[in-house]
């Protein structure tokens, strides 16, 4: 006769052993949830990676639209803030854009200052149908402009004073020595950057001397390779170099857009 035992397994149905937990199956209204929510997911990512492609655009017609009216060797960096782009390039304006450029040169002046550095900060820029130019509604820029590149513009050489806001300012020649004097730096007009106060600190300002440095900081040195439309608001001396800062409404960045042009 067949006697069942206590431990023997019914065909067909699977043992978990004691302490198991059964696991059902998702239901159909959860398998409905988790496709929903993957799709949606995935049309994220997708919107998202759409409104960078926009964004990456539409920083490069904005660095091509400056490189293009400012003579620059290589295209600037600019990022695009705020999402979604798509949005802000459907009003036609971008909200913020923030833009770095290196080495923008000063062709066509008697004494060529180039910007060694200048950082670029624009609210409200609308893009023309054209991809060589852009119109902001503010900006704030500051210019670096490095003592080597001041140095070779001025004719001497200049480095940080002992003071803020200060330069020093060095003239040689052969068989007359050397003779270093301070200079105060401010914004003056024209977006020009002015040196007065023009003190002697170091050697003996013998004539020839005293000639080399009134033609150098005698007259104001003009910065005529920014955009135009920005206007010298302020200078400050710094270990590397002068920072010009300047501000502007409804600037345009367009081939000959340069306030040296």
């Amino acid at each position: 006769m067949y006697q069942s035992h206590p431990d023997e397994e019914y065909v067909g149905e699977p043992y978990y052993g004691d302490g198991a937990v059964y696991v059902s199956p998702p239901t159909r209204t959860r398998r409905r949830l988790i496709i929903a929510a993957a799709s949606v997911a995935a049309l994220l990512i997708g919107t998202v990676a759409v409104d960078r492609i926009a964004a990456a655009r539409a920083e490069s017609r904005t660095a091509k639209a400056f490189q293009d009216g400012m003579g620059t060797a290589d295209r600037p960096s600019v990022h695009v803030s705020g999402f979604p782009v798509l949005t802000q390039l459907a009003e036609g304006r971008l909200n913020h854009v923030d833009l770095t450029a290196h080495d923008i040169p000063a062709n066509g002046t008697t004494r060529p200052l180039p910007v060694t550095k200048l950082t670029v900060d624009m609210d409200g820029l609308k893009t023309s149908g054209s991809a060589d130019e852009a119109h902001a509604r503010s900006v704030r820029a500051t210019a670096h402009l490095s003592y080597a590149d001041v140095s070779s513009a001025l004719g001497v050489e200049v480095s940080q004073g002992d003071e803020s806001g200060r330069i020093n300012a060095t003239a040689s020649l052969p068989l007359v020595g050397d003779v270093t004097v301070s200079a105060a730096v401010s914004a003056a007009s024209g977006n020009s950057i002015s040196f007065t106060d023009v003190r002697a600190e170091q050697g003996e300002l013998l004539p020839p001397l005293k000639s080399l440095i009134d033609k150098a900081l005698d007259e104001p040195i003009p910065l005529q390779n920014v955009p135009e439309g920005l206007h010298l608001r302020s200078v400050a001396t710094t270990e590397n170099g002068i920072d010009a800062r300047f501000t502007g409404r409804s600037v345009t960045f367009s081939p000959d857009s340069s306030s040296g042009s």
